[in-house]
């Protein structure tokens, strides 16, 4: 079972998200409010608690939402589980729909430290079904495919 530890969001493309605890997330679109929501498979980005911390004991000084995830949650290591895993949380349904993605050229992180752990561990899914998710709510799986 795993926990959200941060609930992040940006009002505009190329800015950083940051923590704002709660929010809504929206049938077919994503967080409410996220400039990176929308009518696409990548509506909602995912990211291991722990792996952040690992990154951290590195000496990365970074932030939740550096990244560019929207939820930050501990107790699973995401880029091991399979497309089509469902995710619940509270009524919120998710399912993934893509493993890591290409770093944009210019990743701050990537120029501070020579990595960055988004392009690898990351991963996005689509809302199946929507609902309020907020800073400690519990994260489970719901299926995987077989």
């Amino acid at each position: 079972m795993g926990k959200i530890m941060a609930v992040c969001t940006s009002p505009a493309r190329g800015t950083q998200k940051k923590n704002i605890g709660e929010t809504d997330i929206v049938d077919g679109y994503g967080l409410a409010g996220d400039a990176h929501g929308g009518n696409w498979h990548r509506q909602v980005s995912l990211l291991s608690y722990e792996r952040i911390e690992e990154f951290r004991a590195r000496g990365a000084e970074v932030e939740f939402g550096a990244f560019g995830e929207n939820l930050v949650v501990s107790g699973y290591d995401f880029k091991s589980l399979p497309v089509g895993t469902r995710f619940a949380c509270g009524e919120v349904l998710l399912e993934l729909t893509q493993i890591g993605k290409q770093c944009h050229n210019g990743c701050e992180i990537f120029k501070k430290m020579g990595d960055c752990i988004m392009p690898r561990e990351g991963v996005f899914c689509r809302v199946l079904h929507g609902g309020h998710v907020k800073v400690g709510d519990m994260f489970t799986i719901e299926s995987q495919p077989q």
